[in-house]
């Protein structure tokens, strides 16, 4: 199959991305950079070729695609890999255990990462040539980052040692940036959105990081100092930034203090308390990329419908207004993709748009149905407001009554 496309003189215009353009827009009364109804993916896809990956997600998220991550490619087109060939004056290289720090210059291994980026770019380039809407980009975060690479004289998480850690987050905090700016010069009018994959954090924090022995595990980092390094990296991009953790035990409290604008998460992982945690998160306006469907989803044939209801179904278990829902959620997969087959990957990316394009009217029908039930028990709110042109935040607070949202004052 040929990678190129037509020239610019000769390709037709695709409606699809024309409809994009128009749709893609800063939505001025949710405060959100997307639209109500809209689906993402979450980073990683099955295969080996960029522009095949590319067409993909464009086919089936045309409002908010996202560069892949093929991590069938090997090392450098993985996770870990992909944010290695983004550090500044920093080594590191591929060991039988995974990626670790070195003493030496930047050698084959970061070479092929960053020749890896540089292919999956050059494809994302293509096809969206002439694009203006929504684009997510994927990095690790300092501290997945951290418990990932290894010591560069150990075989000890680089997350042991607390210089280490700062001068990983410094580094990857600049290569973050100037990642961005590449990708701007590429696709000047895409607005783009910065998700930081933190599957780690849990861990992090709870001291349950193994060693190299497996035998004891790295010591629980204090929660100031997570949120300090999250911070310092997240405060180096000026776009919308996204915290992605698909694990269990998701640190709500943690995310919304680094300045994250959203966070991403497997609904499926949430169990007791983390509900009250994700209510406060959704009152305190961050938006939020719901994990929602998956290969098992889809294997127990689950429909578009029953997909989006889970989704109404949790935010009426907290007491949300359903007017917000629609404004501030995103749908997503529930993690990676990378493990399934190509045509199950592309099944799972269309029934996440599918659920999304009927959510908003879900949430309609339950606001109309709330408006003739007591209002008893619906939580007062504070969005947070998205300013693309200064890249900054504004908050204002709201009191869900009898399930209309009204805007209030800046605060």
């Amino acid at each position: 199959m040929s990678c190129g496309l037509p020239s610019e003189s000769t390709r037709p215009t695709s409606p699809r991305l024309d409809s994009v353009a128009e749709n893609s827009a800063v939505n001025p009364a949710s405060g959100y950079p997307w639209q109500p109804g809209v689906a993402t993916g979450i980073g990683s896809l099955p295969g080996t070729d960029p522009m095949d990956a590319a067409r993909t997600i464009v086919a089936e998220l045309p409002d908010f695609p996202h560069l892949a991550e093929l991590p069938e490619r090997g090392p450098g087109g993985d996770m870990i890999g992909r944010a290695a060939a983004l550090l500044i004056d920093m080594a590191t290289e591929t060991t039988p255990r995974g990626w670790r720090l070195s003493p030496e210059r930047p050698g084959r291994d970061m070479r092929r990462a960053r020749s890896m980026l540089s292919q999956d770019l050059d494809a994302l380039e293509e096809v969206l040539d002439g694009y203006s809407g929504l684009l997510k980009l994927q990095v690790a975060g300092p501290w997945t980052l951290a418990a990932a690479l290894e010591q560069p004289h150990s075989l000890q998480p680089a997350l042991a040692d607390p210089g280490a850690v700062a001068d990983i987050a410094a580094s990857l905090a600049e290569g973050t940036a100037a990642h961005v700016a590449e990708v701007a010069k590429r696709v000047p009018r895409a607005s783009i959105v910065v998700q930081f994959d933190e599957p780690a954090l849990p861990a992090v924090i709870e001291g349950s990081v193994p060693t190299a022995s497996g035998l004891s595990r790295v010591r629980a980092v204090e929660e100031e100092v997570v949120r300090e390094r999250l911070r310092a990296v997240l405060t180096a991009v000026s776009q919308y930034r996204v915290v992605h953790c698909c694990g269990d035990g998701v640190p709500f409290g943690i995310i919304r203090g680094c300045e994250a604008d959203a966070v991403s998460f497997d609904l499926s992982r949430l169990q007791g308390e983390a509900w009250d945690a994700l209510a406060e998160t959704a009152e305190a306006g961050l938006g939020l990329l719901v994990g929602i469907t998956s290969q098992a989803s889809d294997t127990q044939q689950a429909t578009d419908a029953t997909v989006a209801r889970s989704v109404a179904d949790a935010w009426r278990r907290m007491g949300l207004s359903p007017a917000s829902c629609a404004p501030q959620v995103v749908i997503t997969p529930a993690c990676g993709l990378a493990g399934a087959s190509p045509a199950a990957a592309r099944a799972v990316l269309k029934r996440c748009r599918e659920a999304a394009r009927i959510l908003p009217e879900i949430m309609e029908e339950q606001r109309l149905w709330s408006l003739t039930r007591p209002a008893a028990g619906m939580r007062s709110s504070t969005r947070r407001c998205w300013t693309p042109s200064t890249g900054t935040t504004c908050l204002t607070r709201r009191r869900s009554t009898t399930g209309v949202t009204t805007p209030g004052s800046g605060s």
